[in-house]
């Protein structure tokens, strides 16, 4: 990889009508830069489009989410075709039996969407393009040409590596993205610029073995021994990048990341001739403008969150255990204003040292606190758990404020077009992706609010649409492992319910559905769950005091009143008026198969559930057989009573099971098994009079399922293709590095 040659070559022409080794470098990034202005152009209108509809609800126009001119109808239509094309995802199948070695190997198979292929389809193509414009590879006169050509190719594409990589993306802001939607593109740039690097060195070694030169090469040029090092740290780079080796231990990936970054491209300053140096200094200043932004805007976050206590300078987070083994961390009045759906990077050195992790928002600036509900796995976040549950069990006079820790902030990020400019909205979570979609279900809800609060003490309602959302529907589903899951958020579901049933009642044009789907729980009793709700008077205000309880004994449910009104309910529930699921001691449920095991026999109910009225209706159950303390015959359709409240034995419970001695139950279908995406999304377009948006933040099988499922509809309802029907707007998230 002799470049020292080079120097001479940068601005004459490898023959006639050939671009200059400069002249190629413009090019690409003149390309970039046009690929870079279309997105920017795609986003301004964007922002026009939201804008516009917020004036339109304004002023109560009818419909303000669907195009309705020509010029609105065709934009929307080409949007429409581009979305399909973009979302649709290509699928791999393999053989256990062909390919055995895949299946222990547990490599993350996710599907490539179209969209993303082409972006790094056409980076790949342009480069190829500029690297043997009028050069034939077959010539070995020619070799020589094509490896000092490769090697400025390769220098220009080193600044849009770097700028994808950055947090404060200068990319992203333009665009109207995020920098972690586009950090796959980081990775395939350097992957393809990995290439160019090899083909660089793949030619220059061709052309000195015919003179068997290399080894001389290697031993005596100090230009090829430097360039041969920056081969092989960005081999190393590519390689521990890979989604095993991140996922492995990202605190360290990120650490030997920035280590070897740093040696690659102090080894490629010193390969590359004066003539090019220029790129490396462009992407060595893009990289620390990113840190010293960065550095800048964690410190003003972190200084304006001032404790009271004026030995600390740093926020201080509460740290409380929650049933599931996940942590609530809470962090009251912050001073900086962040938006539904946004992240922070949160370090507590004190717990665990040197590691910053990735936490959605749970929580809105309204609020007056940041929440984030972490998962407890390894590393920090299990000693984040260990913690709270050991400050949990302190006596209530000895917890201090000296037991919350000192944390570091730095965010926020994240973004997600405006929700409320949409006509109808379905979110779809699974576990803990419900800290990002409550929030977003929860400021559309803010929205109606803010505005009902004039119109509920007026008399006219005939303007219906709200100054602040377009959004008439939301269709919120979530699934969990355990019904302990639910009591993260149940508080915040009641209210959001209680909200919507005070504007229907008020008249006002808006619509709510919320599904609870449980896959496994090992700890839900037969009682927990009813199979109707038959005659059962309606509790209008859920702490009225009406309570039933119900026991186990001899194998039997026996139902304990605590009120009058409830000797009530009680007589119905063991009479068989209010229909109770068996108790799994029954031999009746003991003689059936088992659906599914999990690990230490936890009963999962993973069937889909095709047809969710019918479910509700039919009150069908899901029978497990798994473990010897198993419990339960889980009703898949089951409608808790609004009242109703299970008492559980407190001995020997953790601090977070100990909550769930009374668990409150909303008016939420709650089902066992797994739910239909496509159905779920096809009966909200059926209702929507505009464009409607699909949000789904869990793990990677449930975002490809709910992909496929909205590009499927996309091409049944040919949604938005010169018809004016609704088209679909999709965000997704999806969990780890």
């Amino acid at each position: 990889m002799d470049m020292s040659s080079g120097h001479g070559m940068a601005h004459m022409s490898m023959g006639e009508g050939v671009p200059s080794l400069p002249q190629l470098q413009n090019f690409y990034w003149a390309t970039i830069c046009t690929a870079i202005g279309c997105a920017t152009l795609v986003n301004l209108y964007n922002k026009a489009l939201y804008r516009q509809r917020m004036t339109a609800t304004s002023s109560a126009q009818l419909y303000p989410s669907r195009p309705k001119a020509f010029l609105p109808r065709a934009i929307a239509t080409i949007y429409a075709l581009g979305r399909e094309v973009s979302y649709a995802s290509f699928r791999f199948y393999y053989s256990s039996k062909q390919w055995p070695w895949i299946s222990p190997l547990r490599l993350p198979w996710s599907s490539p969407t179209v969209g993303r292929a082409l972006l790094v389809v056409a980076e790949l193509v342009l480069v190829l393009i500029l690297c043997f414009y009028k050069l034939d590879p077959n010539d070995q006169w020619q070799w020589e040409d094509i490896g000092y050509r490769t090697g400025y190719v390769a220098t220009a594409q080193l600044p849009l590596v770097v700028l994808l990589a950055g947090k404060r993306n200068i990319i992203a802001w333009f665009t109207g993205t995020s920098y972690e939607r586009l950090n796959w593109l980081h990775r395939w740039v350097a992957r393809i610029l990995f290439l160019t690097v090899t083909i660089h060195m793949g030619f220059w070694f061709a052309s000195w073995d015919r003179y068997d030169y290399i080894k001389i090469q290697l031993a005596t040029n100090p230009i090829a021994q430097r360039g041969f090092a920056a081969w092989c740290i960005l081999l190393w780079i590519v390689l521990s990048s890979l989604a095993p080796s991140r996922r492995w231990n990202y605190e360290l990936f990120v650490m030997q990341h920035v280590i070897t970054f740093v040696g690659f491209f102090v080894a490629v300053y010193l390969h590359v001739p004066a003539a090019v140096k220029l790129w490396v200094w462009i992407s060595v200043g893009f990289f620390l403008f990113d840190r010293l932004f960065r550095a800048g805007a964690t410190l003003v976050v972190n200084v304006s969150l001032l404790n009271q206590s004026p030995k600390s300078l740093a926020p201080k987070a509460t740290f409380e255990s929650l049933s599931g083994d996940t942590t609530r961390i809470t962090i009251a009045s912050p001073r900086f204003k962040w938006k539904a759906g946004q992240h922070v990077f949160l370090s507590c050195h004190g717990l665990a040292p040197l590691q910053a992790h990735p936490f959605t928002i749970a929580s809105l600036p309204a609020d007056g606190k940041l929440e984030f509900l972490v998962k407890s796995k390894t590393g920090g976040t299990k000693r984040f758990f260990r913690h709270a549950e050991k400050t949990q069990t302190l006596p209530q006079a000895s917890y201090n404020k000296s037991h919350d820790r000192s944390v570091i902030l730095e965010g926020p990020y994240g973004r997600i077009r405006p929700l409320r400019q949409f006509d109808s909205v379905f979110l779809i979570a699974g576990s803990s992706g419900a800290t990002f979609t409550i929030p977003l279900m929860r400021e559309i809800v803010s929205y109606w609010m803010a505005h009902i609060q004039v119109g509920l003490d007026t008399d006219n309602r005939s303007t219906s649409s709200f100054q602040g959302a377009a959004t008439r529907f939301i269709r919120f589903v979530w699934v969990i492992k355990s019904r302990s899951q639910y009591t993260w958020f149940a508080s915040q579901l009641e209210r959001i319910q209680a909200t919507v049933d005070r504007l229907k009642n008020s008249s006002y044009n808006v619509e709510m559905e919320m599904s609870i789907y449980i896959t496994c729980d090992e700890k839900l009793e037969a009682a927990d769950l009813f199979l109707g709700r038959q005659d059962v008077p309606e509790s209008k205000d859920p702490d009225d005091g009406r309570e039933i309880t119900f026991a186990r004994k001899d194998g039997t449910l026996d139902c304990v009143a605590s009120t009058q009104s409830s000797t009530d309910d009680c007589e119905k529930a063991n009479s068989g008026v209010i229909q109770v699921a068996s108790a799994c001691s029954s031999p009746q449920i003991q003689d059936k198969a088992a659906t599914s095991c999990g690990p230490n026999g936890v009963c999962c109910c993973t069937q889909t559930i095709e047809n969710e009225a019918e479910a509700v209706k039919s009150g069908r159950q899901c029978h497990c057989q798994c473990g010897v303390d198993s419990i339960g015959a889980v009703n898949e359709s089951a409608v808790p009573i609004q009242y109703f409240e299970q008492d559980k034995p407190s001995s020997g419970a953790s601090p977070a099971e100990e909550k769930l001695e009374k668990v409150h139950f909303p008016s939420v279908p709650m089902m066992s098994g797994r739910p239909e995406p496509r159905r779920l999304i096809r009966e909200m377009l059926e209702q929507a009079f505009g464009e409607s948006a699909v949000v789904v933040c869990g793990p990677q099988g449930l975002v490809d399922d709910v992909r496929r499922s909205v590009v499927s509809l996309s091409d049944d309802r040919a949604v938005h293709k010169g018809t004016g029907a609704q088209g679909i707007y999709l965000h997704t998230e999806s969990f780890g590095y």
